[in-house]
């Protein structure tokens, strides 16, 4: 069973340090994937009038992300 859960990100006057190293748009335009150099992946909602909004992080690579891919079904 897939379960996701939605990030939410709280601090202060200034964000943590995300550096993004990898950029990927899914097939139907609505979700932009970032990996960083501290090792997440980050799911963005991109909406019509092209706003983004964050979706999702997905923490656990011990490296940085520097290529994104997309899996066959």
């Amino acid at each position: 069973m897939k379960t996701s859960v939605p990030a939410v990100a709280v601090w202060g006057k200034t964000a943590p340090s995300h550096s993004i190293t990898a950029v990927m748009i899914t097939d139907d335009q609505h979700t932009i994937v970032t990996g960083s150099q501290e090792g997440q992946i980050c799911l963005w909602d991109l909406s019509t009038d092209l706003r983004i909004s964050s979706k999702e992080i997905l923490f656990g690579h011990t490296a940085s992300v520097t290529c994104l891919a997309k899996a066959r079904e």
